[in-house]
């Protein structure tokens, strides 16, 4: 094993295995404040594919107004078509138009956005709840008449900035109607980062209880105040086996302006490699991704697994050449 390394130390009750669903080149680079390159974008896609991710979301069809860090997706999406299908490369769409620019390329793996909360809802798309599921209905009813899987992302399940504490049964309502629209699948945000392991183990419950199955769940996890591992566990511990994560802790929320990045991708896969749970990744070769990324941004990583690694282990190049 390599120096610096967890060493595996199994726990009862957790899965096996668990699927990142890598959201750094989507919901992280949304966020920056200057537009990067085409190509560089693609080669993150590469590199985070050759780290063993095998969940990487690509872009979103967005219109360019609202988030120009993403308005060349029609040319990303061609640059890493290729890696499919080994590597799944779901996309973001927030209406029908977004979804024929989608198919249009081929896209097989499709999300949309929501809220549980009526105040972030009119934020980021300046529509009621109701009025956001009347939208998200027909892109999803021909989404899976294309064939196409279907993730629901809702946003604010565990916080609002404007709303305060969020009740578990307002989002339950939400989550319910998604899948009632036909998404396959769920992933439960925290927005702003505001969630503990007993709110996140509360809301699972009550989803289960509401005739949600465990295994259409995704979390993803905020570290504002630094509970994103700590929530994760609370997930996994109840049977949730997709979590979402961002290489080097990219990311962040623009309509929330308190929420920091999301939970960094290295730090979830150091925490799972000492659980003994499975995931595919190779750490070393993630962490040399982010460094690279990171230097290309013009600013160091936020994840302390980076840091940590990249500091013990050498440059990025002996990084992404490292072998265990």
């Amino acid at each position: 094993m390599t120096p610096g390394l967890p060493m595996p130390v199994p726990a009862p009750g957790l899965p096996a295995r668990v699927r990142i669903h890598e959201v750094g080149a989507r919901d992280g680079l949304q966020n920056e404040q200057t537009v990067i390159p085409t190509e560089i974008k693609a080669e993150f896609v590469r590199r985070l594919a050759a780290a063993g991710l095998d969940t990487v979301e690509a872009t979103s069809f967005v219109h360019p107004k609202w988030v120009p860090q993403l308005a060349d997706a029609e040319r990303l999406i061609p640059a890493v078509r290729d890696l499919a299908p080994e590597v799944r490369l779901p996309v973001l769409v927030p209406n029908e138009r977004g979804l024929d620019r989608a198919l249009t390329l081929g896209a097989d793996r499709i999300a949309v956005f929501g809220s549980a909360t009526e105040s972030f809802a009119k934020a980021n798309l300046n529509r009621t709840v109701d009025e956001a599921l009347a939208m998200f209905a027909p892109v999803v009813a021909r989404a899976k008449e294309a064939g196409a899987h279907v993730r629901g992302y809702l946003s604010m399940c565990f916080g609002d900035p404007w709303e305060g504490p969020v009740p578990v049964p307002q989002v339950v309502r939400v989550c319910r109607a998604l899948l009632d629209q036909g998404c396959d699948e769920l992933s439960l945000g925290d927005t702003i980062g505001v969630a503990t392991p007993g709110h996140v183990t509360a809301l699972l419950t009550a989803l289960n209880e509401a005739g949600v199955a465990t295994d259409v769940l995704g979390v993803h996890f905020h570290d504002t105040y630094g509970q994103a591992l700590a929530n994760t566990l609370a997930a996994l511990q109840h049977g949730v086996t997709t979590v979402d994560a961002s290489a080097g802790g990219l990311g962040g929320c623009p309509y929330a302006k308190s929420a920091t990045g999301n939970l960094a991708t290295e730090d979830l896969v150091w925490m799972l490699r000492g659980l003994g749970i499975e995931t595919g990744v190779d750490l070393e070769r993630l962490t040399a991704t982010s460094v690279w990324m990171a230097e290309r941004l013009g600013r160091p990583s936020p994840s302390r697994t980076v840091r940590a690694l990249s500091a013990s282990l050498g440059s990025p190049d002996s990084l992404d050449s490292h072998k265990e």
